[in-house]
């Protein structure tokens, strides 16, 4: 591992040069990140390798499986001429997509070869649109059907999601949650669904309660298994009988696996036990799993991460309630509990002032020196940064202890984090940084070591707020309601900035092939390029 700034540099151009030889052969991933992304090659996540590709794709939510925020392979868009952005097209989609979308290029349609950018909408539309034109695609939908949240007819609020797509690795389908509590299967250039070896695939039993709330996303294992993974939360207000889960996919075979925030040795879909017979957790409620990226890819060491909001923390009774933990890539566990945990030691007092520590899911570092080399950013609605040793989460051996972070600070700005964090390597030095971004602004942090091998996260600039930062190329994007914005990364100064865009809650930007994506509250795509 890097043990001074120097050596960080050394491995990031010994990367680069390993990049420009990979560069040479035809690879068969246009995005470049590695088949098997196994503990062996975890750098390939964070550092920009080289490659010869015309083309590159936005897969899921913040590009990759950890989803870093981070895009390695825009060129087009730079800080020198970010200023001359202006609007490709504005188009209406048939809802509000409150998520990123998520793009392909070089897509066989009816209409010829096409990119075409996918969003996923409240209403549970699947859509697919000209990346270059905003013409329609093709559109899909699984609707609520009358389904009612909390099954309140006093509330009279119909049933939605706040989900993004993700696009398989071989890049022929295309994944969407819909109202019905499945999770779909889509051709990537028709819109065809796939109805046989079990698709679509459930992913709960209480849609009315269970709020596909984080956006899909895909991990591919060592051995080359890649899975989609579907996370549940519950709708605003915290009523219901809902348990945060996930439901792990493969996409080899079809089969799932269940992991259940709350009565964890139970790895099934549980029924409403209020209304119908079958296994269930109630009373206990909660735990929900709601961050934007749902599940983060643990490169280091071929698991999945997660975070869960207020609950019960009960480790004797397999409850998980605000915790930090990990399971194999299937999504399986040990025995009912996870792999490794963290549990802040005020667990308590953030479930009864209802600041979730899953408001945002681990933001995972390349390679540190020091102490700890595998490190990550763990957020909450408390205003918090921890450093968490990803090698054991609470820094005692095996699960459900208390304490543990290596480091903690509150965020800069102050504020509660609802977003997701974007890492970045600057390739001047190869330092790491991290953007965090909340109501109150956005705050540029650098992880730094010191003489005794313990880490810390360093304040470098704090500027206007927003929903989750995109890094792409050295330059910042970030969206807040009625302004989409583009910073220097190194030192946050304002390169561009429009004000042509609508409200915004999730919605955040995505930058592919040149182009800046942002979808709106208003049921908008917006789409900007160069000249």
């Amino acid at each position: 591992m890097e043990s001074s700034p120097v050596r960080r540099l050394s491995l990031y151009v010994k990367i680069m040069l390993i990049g420009l030889i990979i560069s040479s052969t035809p690879l068969s991933r246009p995005y470049g990140y590695p088949a098997a992304a196994g503990a062996s090659s975890p750098q390939s996540y964070f550092f920009p390798l080289i490659y010869q590709f015309s083309t590159y794709d936005w897969l899921q939510f913040n590009g990759n499986a950890t989803h870093s925020g981070n895009n390695l392979f825009e060129t087009s868009l730079a800080a020198s001429n970010v200023a001359q952005l202006q609007i490709l097209f504005q188009v209406p989609l048939p809802g509000v997509a409150d998520g990123a979308p998520v793009y392909l290029s070089a897509v066989s349609t009816p209409s010829g070869a096409r990119d075409l950018i996918f969003a996923t909408t409240r209403q549970g539309h699947i859509v697919a649109l000209d990346a270059h034109t905003g013409m329609l695609a093709w559109s899909k939908q699984y609707d609520a059907a009358g389904c009612l949240i909390n099954k309140n007819l006093t509330r009279n609020e119909t049933c939605y999601t706040t989900s993004s797509p993700a696009i398989d690795p071989d890049r022929k389908f295309i994944y969407s949650y819909g109202l019905d509590g499945y999770v779909h299967k889509y051709a990537v250039g028709d819109g065809a669904e796939v109805k046989t070896a079990g698709w679509p695939e459930l992913t709960t039993l209480k849609p009315y309660d269970e709020k596909g709330s984080s956006a899909l996303g895909i991990a591919t294992a060592a051995d080359g298994a890649s899975y989609l993974y579907v996370a549940q939360s519950g709708y605003p207000g915290d009523a219901g009988n809902y348990q945060g889960h996930i439901t792990a996919i493969n996409l080899a075979d079809s089969t799932q696996k269940v992991f259940n925030a709350l009565c964890s040795n139970q790895p099934v879909h549980f029924v409403d036990s209020r209304i119908t017979s079958g296994p269930d957790c109630y009373p206990e409620t909660m735990a929900a799993i709601w961050a934007r990226p749902g599940v983060v890819f643990d490169p280091y060491h071929d698991r999945i991460l997660m975070t869960t909001g207020n609950g019960t923390f009960q480790p004797s009774g397999f409850l998980w309630g605000d915790t930090v933990f990990s399971l194999n890539i299937d999504g399986s566990s040990s025995n009912g509990n996870p792999l490794d945990s963290y549990t802040p030691l005020d667990y308590q007092h953030l479930q009864d002032t209802d600041l979730d520590l899953g408001s945002t899911a681990p933001a995972i570092l390349p390679p540190a020196s020091g102490k700890y080399p595998h490190l990550a950013v763990q957020g909450g609605k408390d205003g918090v940064l921890r450093l968490l040793d990803l090698d054991q989460l609470s820094g005692q051996s095996g699960v459900g202890h208390t304490v543990g972070e290596v480091f903690f600070m509150p965020v800069p700005m102050g504020g509660l984090i609802l977003t997701q964090p974007a890492v970045w390597v600057n390739p001047a030095d190869g330092s790491t940084w991290v953007f965090v971004s909340d109501a109150n602004g956005l705050a540029a942090l650098q992880l730094t070591i010191n003489p005794s091998g313990d880490p810390s996260l360093a304040l470098k600039w704090v500027s206007s707020g927003g929903t989750s930062p995109l890094v792409a190329n050295g330059v910042v994007y970030i969206a807040h309601s009625g302004k989409i914005s583009a910073l220097k990364a190194t030192d946050g100064s304002l390169l561009w900035s429009n004000t042509s865009i609508g409200a915004i809650h999730w919605e955040s930007p995505i930058v592919a092939q040149g182009v800046l994506y942002i979808t709106d509250q208003g049921g908008k795509m917006t789409a900007y390029a160069l000249p």
